[in-house]
């Protein structure tokens, strides 16, 4: 009777099936991840129904700094994922007067937005406490942030995003 070997080319190939989905899994869980854009909280920066990917490990390295745009679990009763922009950091004090956004009462330029994106919104100074960031959505009008639901720990944020990859026209980094 003849002897069947295991280690053939199907072995192999299933050998690097099983290593190619482990290594997907780690990067995926630890390094970079998928994220659609849900709403229009980001515009004109990015669109609905976007994909980005998210650096997950960007910040066991570092702490965020203002003008990233980072995804987040809100302090709010939901399981879906936000992102917005960083505007002020623990130890900052956040204001807008008339839509102008002011940290430690200096008027931030804030060149990437349009101002029919900024609104006229006001917010009162607010301490921002330590270990936590302040974030704002690009499209001031129409976004849930950290004027609705406060202040996001660090611990909450989940990654920076840095690149679009679809839809195809709009490959590029994040700003």
């Amino acid at each position: 009777m003849k002897r069947i070997s295991l280690r053939g080319p199907v072995w192999e190939t299933v050998e690097t099936v099983v290593i190619a989905l482990a290594l997907a899994l780690l990067i995926r869980a630890f390094v970079v991840e998928s994220f659609v854009v849900q709403g229009e909280s980001m515009e004109p920066t990015l669109q609905n129904g976007e994909h980005l990917l998210v650096n997950k490990a960007i910040y066991d390295f570092e702490t965020p700094k203002p003008g990233q745009i980072i995804v987040f679990h809100p302090p709010l009763p939901t399981k879906r994922d936000f992102i917005k922009r960083v505007i002020a950091l623990g130890g900052q004090r956040f204001a807008m007067v008339n839509g102008i956004v002011y940290i430690n009462g200096v008027a931030q330029p804030e060149n990437f937005l349009p101002l029919s994106y900024r609104g006229v919104a006001n917010f009162p100074p607010t301490l921002v406490p330590q270990g936590d960031v302040w974030v704002l959505g690009d499209n001031r009008n129409n976004s849930e942030d950290s004027r609705y639901f406060g202040p996001v720990p660090l611990k909450s944020i989940r990654g920076q995003a840095i690149i679009i990859w679809w839809p195809p026209r709009y490959i590029g980094a994040v700003h």
